[in-house]
């Protein structure tokens, strides 16, 4: 893919990825829990998790870019690399394994997938609107900006709390397997 496609104002390959990410993130935290509750150990069981994430983000986030780098013989020389890249990228590594931490905290701590992850994703947008507009504010100033983007803010946050606070509860207890049935399926050859 040429930088043209990616960077181009009427292509949709961009909506594209973000629903790749949207769905992606969308089972990641549910993924996150039951890896977490798979390790059979509830004093460490976050923490062999996240050892896990850790290999996967090496898989994706450093071995793929580097056959991409090589396959499209880019530069991928870390010496040749702008520091201040280097370092804001790293950073957001930094912040996005953060993240990924304290999600797993927060499932050690009794917060359920669904409530965690509205939680966060509700909440990540308004923090990254804010972190936006501090870093770049509008030509106009604070007041030129339309109150339709700071409605969007509130229903961001009501959201979360509503999923939060409504979520379905827990599923209807599976029934338990009569010894008539054990005997019929351990009977079969």
């Amino acid at each position: 893919m040429n930088a043209a496609t990616n960077s181009s104002p009427s292509g949709m390959t961009w909506l594209i990825f973000s629903f790749l990410t949207v769905f992606s993130w969308g089972v990641y935290g549910a993924f996150l829990h039951t890896g977490q509750m798979a390790m059979a150990d509830p004093v460490n069981g976050r923490y062999k998790a996240f050892l896990y994430v850790g290999f996967a983000y090496f898989l994706t986030a450093v071995l793929a870019p580097l056959a991409v780098l090589i396959v499209n013989g880019a530069g991928w020389s870390f010496w040749t690399y702008p520091g201040k890249g280097m370092a804001w990228s790293l950073i957001a590594g930094i912040v996005g394994a953060i993240g990924a931490f304290g999600v797993l905290l927060a499932f050690g701590a009794g917060g359920k997938p669904a409530v965690v992850m509205s939680i966060v994703f509700a909440g990540a947008p308004i923090v990254s609107a804010f972190y936006t507009l501090w870093q770049h504010p509008p030509a106009g100033g604070w007041g030129s900006i339309a109150p339709q983007f700071y409605l969007g803010l509130v229903l961001a946050a009501a959201g979360g709390c509503l999923v939060t606070f409504y979520k379905p509860g827990a599923p209807a207890p599976k029934a338990p397997i009569k010894a008539a049935q054990v005997s019929a399926i351990s009977a079969k050859p």
